[in-house]
C-alpha cells in the first residue's frame, strides 16, 4: 500500500442476526491494494436510493430502532420479526457491505493500460459496497466523468439514469410508443420528464400532490395526472388517448394503482373502437411493477379485457437483456448529460456516522419524493 493511503476505511455494513435483530454499524476494513485491472477508489458520494432499503433494513421493523454506540462509531439495532427469518435465511450472521453506487477519485491503479488511464480521474461506479471510505473495483466497473464533473454531480450515475432510459429502451424492445410512470417527481421521474422531451416520446407522469404537478410543469412535462384530485381517472383516460401509452412503469407496487391505469388504458383505447369485443381491445396494456412504495398487497379489478400483463422489471436483468454494447452506449450517453438531463438533487449531505443516525434513518427510509440523502464517506462530522 501506498505510504499516502491508510491501511484501513471505514464501511458501513448490515446484519440480520439469528436472534431475530439488524445491525447496522461502521466497521474497518482493509483498503486493498488493486490489481493489475483494478483501480482504488477515494470514495466522496453514494446516494441513497430506494433500491437500496432491502440490504439495509431487509425485514427488520425500523419503529423498533434504537442507538448506540459513540457519535464516530454509531450502532442502530432493530427488531425483526422472527416469523421473516426465513426469507432472509442464507444472509443470516452475515455482515454486508451497503451502498449499490457512487463516485470518487481513483488513488491507486493496477498496471494495466485500462487502470492506469483512470489513476486521478473522478469516477463513478457501481456494485455495492460504495457506502466507504474506500472501494477496490475493476476498471471496466468505473465510468470516467469528464473533467470537471464533481463526485456528488456523478454519484447518481447508474440506477436512476440507467432506469430511465432502460424504461425508454423496452418501450421500443416492446413495441410500445409511449410511457406512463407513477411517482414522477422523484429524481428518477424528472431524469424521465427530461428524457422524453429530448427523445420525443410521449409521457403520462402520475404524480400525488398538485405542488409536484407545478414541479413537473416547470420542467416542460405536457401531461400530469395529480392522483389525489377528483377527476384523476379523467384526466388520465385523456391523456393516454393522446398519447396512446399502452406501457406503465409503476414506482408504487403496491395498492390498486397498477389496476386503474389498466382500466384507464381500456377505456381510452375504446373510444377509438369500430366494434363492441366481449373481450375488450386486442391491443396489449402492460404495467411493470419496479418500486415498493406502497406495501400493501398489489390488487387487480379485472375491468380491461384479457390483452393485458403485471409483472416486474429491474435493472439488471434489462442491462443483460440488451447486452455489453448496448450498456457501455448508455453509460456514455449518461455520462455526457450527467449535469442536464441526469443530474440529480440532494436534500441532505451526510457523512457515514450520520447515516446511522436516527433522525436521518427516518428521513431516508420514508422514501419521501424530494428528500434523497447523500452519503459523503470522505467527510470526518
Amino acid at each position: 500500500m501506498s505510504p499516502t493511503l491508510p491501511e484501513t476505511g471505514l464501511q458501513l455494513q448490515s446484519c440480520i442476526r439469528s436472534d431475530a435483530t439488524l445491525e447496522l454499524s461502521l466497521a474497518e476494513v482493509p483498503v486493498a491494494d488493486p490489481g493489475e485491472g483494478e483501480v482504488l477508489v477515494r470514495v466522496e458520494a453514494a446516494p441513497i436510493n430506494p433500491s437500496d432499503m432491502g440490504l439495509l433494513f431487509g425485514p427488520a421493523d425500523m419503529t423498533s430502532a434504537r442507538a448506540s454506540g459513540s457519535p464516530d462509531r454509531p450502532v442502530v439495532t432493530a427488531d425483526v420479526p422472527k416469523h421473516l427469518l426465513a426469507s432472509v435465511a442464507a444472509r443470516l450472521d452475515q455482515a454486508l457491505p451497503c451502498g449499490n453506487e457512487g463516485a470518487g477519485v481513483v488513488v491507486a491503479a493496477g498496471s494495466s493500460e485500462a487502470a492506469q488511464a483512470l489513476l486521478g480521474r473522478t469516477v463513478a461506479l457501481l456494485g455495492g459496497g460504495l457506502y466507504a471510505q474506500y472501494r477496490t473495483a475493476p476498471a471496466g466497473l468505473c465510468l470516467a466523468l469528464p473533467k470537471g464533473t464533481t463526485s456528488a454531480q456523478g454519484a447518481s450515475c447508474f440506477v436512476n439514469p440507467l432506469t430511465a432510459l432502460g424504461m425508454v429502451e423496452t418501450m421500443k424492445l416492446e413495441g410500445h410508443t409511449a410511457l406512463v410512470h407513477t411517482a414522477a417527481a422523484s429524481n428518477l421521474g424528472q431524469m424521465l420528464v427530461k428524457l422524453c422531451l429530448a427523445d420525443d416520446v410521449p409521457l403520462v407522469n402520475i404524480v400525488r400532490k398538485p405542488e409536484q404537478v407545478d414541479l413537473l410543469s416547470a420542467l416542460g412535462a405536457k401531461f400530469i395526472c395529480d392522483s389525489s384530485t377528483p377527476n384523476f381517472r379523467a384526466s388520465l383516460v385523456d391523456a393516454l388517448a393522446e398519447t396512446g401509452a399502452t406501457l406503465a412503469f409503476d414506482a408504487t407496487g403496491g395498492g390498486d394503482l397498477a389496476s386503474q391505469i389498466l382500466s384507464a388504458m381500456e377505456t381510452a383505447l375504446g373510444r377509438n373502437a369500430t366494434e363492441y369485443s366481449r373481450y375488450g381491445s386486442e391491443t396489449h396494456k402492460q404495467v411493470y411493477l419496479y418500486g415498493g412504495l406502497e406495501r400493501s398487497k398489489t390488487r387487480l379489478d379485472r375491468t380491461y379485457g384479457m390483452a393485458w400483463g403485471v409483472g416486474g422489471w429491474l435493472l439488471p436483468p434489462f442491462l443483460k437483456r440488451v447486452g455489453f454494447a448496448a450498456v457501455d452506449e448508455l453509460r456514455q450517453r449518461v455520462a455526457r448529460e450527467i449535469i442536464t438531463t441526469f443530474a440529480s438533487q440532494y436534500t441532505r449531505e451526510v457523512s457515514l456516522a450520520e447515516a446511522l443516525q436516527l433522525d436521518s434513518i427516518a428521513l431516508y427510509g420514508r422514501q419521501a419524493t424530494g428528500e434523497k440523502l447523500l452519503v459523503n464517506p470522505s467527510l470526518a462530522r
